[in-house]
C-alpha cells in the first residue's frame, strides 16, 4: 500500500514541471495554481482561496503579495467585510491565461499517455473518492467544480 508515496511523487513532479514551464513568465508552480484559480473566480477572498486550494492562509498571502508585485493580481479590501482581502486578475494575468491553461493541459496529457482510456477513467474515479475523504478530514466537502 504505497499509494500515498506515489501520490507524493506525482505532486512533487507536477510542481517541478510547473516551475520549469512557467519560469519564463516569472511564476513558480504554486503561483500558477493560485493565479489560475483567481482568474476563474475574480474577486475571490484570500481566505476562500486558501480553503479552495487547501493551502495555509500565510502561504496564500505570500503568493498573492508576489503576484501583486509582479503585476498579475490586484488586492482590495472586501466592500462588505474590510477584514477580508479580495483578489482580482489584472490584464497581464488574463493575457497569459491561455499559456497557463496550455501548461496544465500538457501535463495532464503527458501523465495520461501512460494509461488506457479505461485506466484513466478508473484512476479519476478513485482519486475523486480519496480526495473527498481527505477533504472530509479537513472539514471540507469537495464540490464537483473543485474535483
Amino acid at each position: 500500500m504505497y499509494y500515498l508515496k506515489n501520490i507524493g511523487i506525482i505532486a512533487r513532479c507536477s510542481d517541478m514541471f510547473r516551475d520549469e514551464r512557467f519560469a519564463p513568465l516569472g511564476l513558480n508552480g504554486r503561483q500558477s495554481v493560485c493565479l489560475l484559480h483567481v482568474c476563474r473566480r475574480p474577486g475571490i477572498t484570500q481566505d476562500a482561496l486558501s480553503k479552495n486550494l487547501f493551502l495555509d492562509k500565510s502561504n496564500v498571502t505570500r503568493q498573492m503579495a508576489l503576484l501583486e508585485e509582479a503585476g498579475y493580481v490586484e488586492r482590495r479590501p472586501d466592500e462588505n467585510d474590510r477584514r477580508q482581502i479580495c483578489v482580482f486578475p489584472t490584464a497581464r494575468a488574463e493575457a497569459i491565461l491561455p499559456e497557463i491553461r496550455d501548461g496544465f493541459r500538457a501535463w495532464r496529457e503527458y501523465l495520461g499517455a501512460a494509461l488506457t482510456d479505461e485506466e484513466l477513467a478508473s484512476l479519476c474515479a478513485i482519486a475523486d473518492k480519496v480526495a473527498k475523504q481527505a477533504a472530509a478530514y479537513c472539514g471540507r466537502i469537495v464540490t464537483e467544480e473543485e474535483a
